[in-house]
């Protein structure tokens, strides 16, 4: 059975606890998830500056656990670290906002973003950028309020990325949503069912992924 790594680069072991559970629901006795958490950044990564600081840590952590495991999900949405794993680990890397934006793109489609994190619109567009997606990525739509606050409750995180999701179809007609960053996971999963178009989960993404390129 392959064994994935899963790395946090939020500061967060409760966030990495939950999104590992989450990705081991999503494979389905297919494979093993482990996971590692990083130390040196914040508990939640608000904004571009902390999600490069992260990209260090995060090799740092794939050097040293990497052994042993079949793949690796980076598990914010910027994937940092992502691209510099690749440069010197053999085996498959994902992260998570690549996965979920080629999921949300599949056949053409134009997806928005629904996330709490204002200060990471300018990396959520880089990434749909250098990815080629820029012609069919409709933009970001915010929650409102401090977003450790809001991810930290559930009953005020849901209903709020309900109506970003909203707003990205119905105001830019995304056909597609994502759910942007790893600690809303939980929020993603009990979204789909008050949508008809697909709400894109991207650590399901990730892991899906990840598993077609092991083979498992």
């Amino acid at each position: 059975m392959p064994r994935i790594l899963l790395i946090n680069p939020n500061s967060s072991a409760a966030t990495t606890a939950m999104m590992v559970a989450i990705a081991a629901a999503c494979c389905h006795g297919r494979a093993e998830i482990v996971g590692a958490t990083a130390m040196r950044a914040p508990a939640m990564i608000v904004d571009g500056a902390a999600l490069a600081a992260s990209a260090d840590e995060v090799v740092e952590i794939a050097r040293a656990q990497g052994d042993g495991c079949d793949g690796i999900i980076v598990a914010a949405f910027g994937d940092p670290g992502a691209a510099e794993i690749r440069s010197f680990w053999p085996r498959p890397v994902v992260g998570i906002g690549e996965a979920s934006m080629r999921e949300a793109a599949r056949d053409g489609r134009r997806f928005g973003i629904a996330t709490v994190t204002p200060a990471l619109v300018a990396s959520i567009a880089a990434l749909a950028g250098q990815l080629g997606l820029a012609a069919q990525f409709t933009g970001t739509r915010l929650t409102t309020g401090d977003p450790a606050v809001l991810a930290a409750d559930p009953e005020q995180l849901e209903p709020a990325l309900a109506a970003a999701a909203r707003a990205c179809i119905t105001e830019d007609g995304a056909a597609a949503v994502i759910i942007g960053g790893g600690p809303l996971a939980q929020a993603a999963d009990r979204l789909q069912p008050q949508f008809e178009v697909p709400i894109i989960k991207p650590i399901a993404a990730a892991v899906t992924q990840l598993l077609q390129r092991l083979g498992a």
